[in-house]
């Protein structure tokens, strides 16, 4: 288990393991985020559309607004992460996350062509952020990523079994059939490791592997992402 005492006393933690107070650790060290939202959401929105929610709210002067809808971040890294992200002014996105209906954890990119270190990084921080909500009372549904296979070692880390999970399809995968049979690989050991009873997914399911889990009991709940549901307008007018 990390040991989050060896701070000295005046310095600054830039580490942000205030994140995993009380939280307990794989053998990676991956902290584990327990899933605490109750049930599948209504609608699922994107980070930045959430913020401008809240902006509105507040210009209204409306400081205790609830927007009953789930903040998912399926989009570019740099749109949520970086030096005025959620990792870097947490506080800041506790208090827009803190009026919605929940979040899946932050999908921060663990690309393939990444060194393994910023990708065991990057799924620490993906459940060290989720237990830090969990723990401040936003209802926290664990965000799934994988690569190619070295990466099943810890990429299911920190989430428990039997529970909800969510992953994207917006993407490449598996829209783009070279990387679709690596897509379905990690997805059906994914099942098998973890063994989830519902699979949120943002963005398109409309492929034969979310069939054959369905034909295996497992609720798949699809969201469209906001591309597709721009081009959904655009046909309608």
């Amino acid at each position: 288990m990390s040991n989050l005492n060896c701070i000295r006393a005046g310095c600054k933690d830039v580490w942000n393991a205030y994140m995993c107070e009380g939280a307990s650790f794989s053998g990676r060290d991956i902290p584990l985020c327990p899933t605490t939202a109750a049930a599948p959401p209504k609608q699922l929105i994107l980070w930045d559309e959430a913020k401008h929610i809240y902006k509105n709210a507040l210009a209204r002067s409306d400081r205790n607004f609830f927007y009953d809808a789930v903040v998912c971040f399926y989009m570019d890294d740099y749109k949520f992460d970086g030096p005025r992200g959620i990792w870097h002014d947490s506080a800041q996105a506790l208090k827009v996350l803190s009026h919605f209906a929940g979040v899946i954890t932050p999908d921060f990119s663990t690309y393939q062509d990444f060194p393994e270190p910023i990708k065991i990084y990057n799924t620490y921080r993906m459940r060290a952020f989720g237990y830090w909500l969990g723990r401040n009372g936003v209802p926290v549904t664990n965000n799934v990523r994988w690569g190619t296979p070295e990466s099943y070692r810890y990429c299911w880390d920190g989430i428990p079994k039997n529970s909800m999970v969510a992953i994207g399809t917006a993407g490449g995968s598996p829209r783009k059939l070279a990387d679709r049979r690596r897509f379905e690989d990690g997805l059906f050991e994914m099942v098998r490791i973890l063994q989830p009873h519902t699979i949120l997914v943002y963005g398109s399911d409309h492929y034969a592997c979310f069939d054959v889990l369905r034909a295996q009991g497992i609720q798949v709940r699809a969201f469209p992402s906001k591309t597709a549901t721009a081009f959904e307008r655009r046909r309608a007018v």
